[in-house]
C-alpha cells in the first residue's frame, strides 16, 4: 500500500470509528479524496482494505457504505473474541515479563483514573482499555491471533454505545482486569484464559444493555 493509500486508510478508518462517518452512510470517493488530501485511487485502495476489515460494505453496483452491524453481528464478534482473546491471555501469562506486566498495570491504572471521575471519562476508558488488551496481545506474541482479532475489536458501533455504559459496568471491567493481572503475576495460563473469556462475554452483555438503552433514546428523539 502506497503512502497516500495508507494516509487515506488511517483517515477514513478514524472517521468511521469516531462516528463522524455514521453506520449505513454512503462513502463518496470524491469527497473522501478531498478530505484525505489524496486522489481517488488511494481512496479506492483504502476502501478495499476497510472492506476486508469489515468496516465498509460494497454493493453490487460498487457503491461503498459504512458497515452497519446488527446486534447478532456484534454477538458473533464477541463470542469469537472470547475464544481468541482467551487464548491470547493464556499465551501472554506463559510469556509474561516484568516489563510487560508494568505496562499492563499502567494501562489499567489509566482506566481506573478515567472511570473514577465525578463524570466517568468514557473516551479515557476506551483508550486505556484498548492499550490494556493490546499489551496482552503483544505479549502473547502470535501474529495469527493479532491478525484474526484486528477485525473484531474496534467495531464503531461498540465505540458509540460505550458512551452509554453504566458506571457499574465500567467498574466491573476494571475489576476483571485486576483479576487478569493477578493471573499474569502467577504466570497461570489456564486461569488467565478463563478470566479473559468470561470478561469478554460479560462485556457483550454490558454492550447489549447499553445498545438497547441507546435504541430507546434514538426512538424517543425520532432518530432512525
Amino acid at each position: 500500500m502506497s503512502r497516500a493509500s495508507h494516509r487515506a486508510y488511517e483517515t477514513i478508518r478514524s472517521m468511521i470509528l469516531s462516528g463522524e462517518l455514521p453506520a449505513g452512510g454512503q462513502l463518496a470517493e470524491e469527497a473522501l479524496a478531498e478530505r484525505c488530501g489524496v486522489s481517488r485511487t488511494p481512496v479506492r485502495d483504502a476502501l478495499r482494505r476497510l472492506e476486508s476489515d469489515l468496516l465498509v460494505t460494497r454493493t453490487d453496483t460498487q457503491r461503498s457504505f459504512v458497515a452497519d452491524w446488527s446486534l447478532d453481528d456484534v454477538a458473533d464478534a464477541f463470542e469469537l473474541r472470547a475464544i481468541l482473546e482467551g487464548r491470547a491471555a493464556r499465551r501472554a501469562a506463559e510469556r509474561m515479563t516484568e516489563a510487560a506486566l508494568e505496562r499492563i498495570r499502567a494501562a489499567n491504572l489509566r482506566i481506573s483514573e478515567a472511570i473514577h471521575q465525578p463524570e466517568p471519562d468514557v473516551s479515557g476508558f476506551l483508550d486505556g482499555n484498548r492499550d490494556f488488551h493490546s499489551e496482552i496481545l503483544e505479549t502473547a506474541g502470535s501474529r495469527r491471533l493479532s491478525a484474526l482479532l484486528s477485525t473484531l475489536i474496534e467495531q464503531p458501533v461498540v465505540w458509540r454505545t460505550a458512551h452509554h455504559y453504566s458506571q457499574e459496568a465500567l467498574l466491573r471491567s476494571h475489576s476483571e482486569h485486576e483479576e487478569l493481572i493477578a493471573a499474569f503475576v502467577r504466570r497461570d495460563g489456564a486461569w488467565a484464559e478463563a478470566i479473559m473469556a468470561g470478561h469478554i462475554l460479560r462485556a457483550y452483555h454490558a454492550y447489549s444493555d447499553a445498545h438497547r438503552g441507546l435504541a430507546q433514546l434514538d426512538s424517543s428523539r425520532g432518530v432512525n
